[in-house]
């Protein structure tokens, strides 16, 4: 599977078969958000809620590819990552 952050190939033809998505919430346990409060008073990196972001990119990145095959794509196109916090 060809994930593609531009919007276009250029020089090749290539039709659309759909919007795909790829979704997850994740949590943390209280141990990891205890640290991330302590870090917070002396500052820099929060390296746990970093390698949670990674996770849930790489999971959300193969359910938009999943649903790309579903759809009989070989490559997605404009791929783009948002996140958010809930609480």
């Amino acid at each position: 599977m060809l994930l593609l952050t531009i919007d276009t190939l250029p020089g090749r033809s290539f039709e659309a078969l759909g919007l795909v998505k790829g979704t997850v919430v994740q949590s943390t346990h209280f141990g990891r958000d205890f640290m991330a409060v302590m870090k917070t008073l002396v500052g820099g990196e929060i390296e746990g809620y970093t390698q949670l972001l990674d996770q849930a990119r790489q999971i959300a990145t193969q359910r938009m590819a999943g649903e790309a095959e579903a759809l009989g794509a070989d490559a997605v196109i404009g791929v783009r990552y948002a996140s958010a916090s809930l609480m």
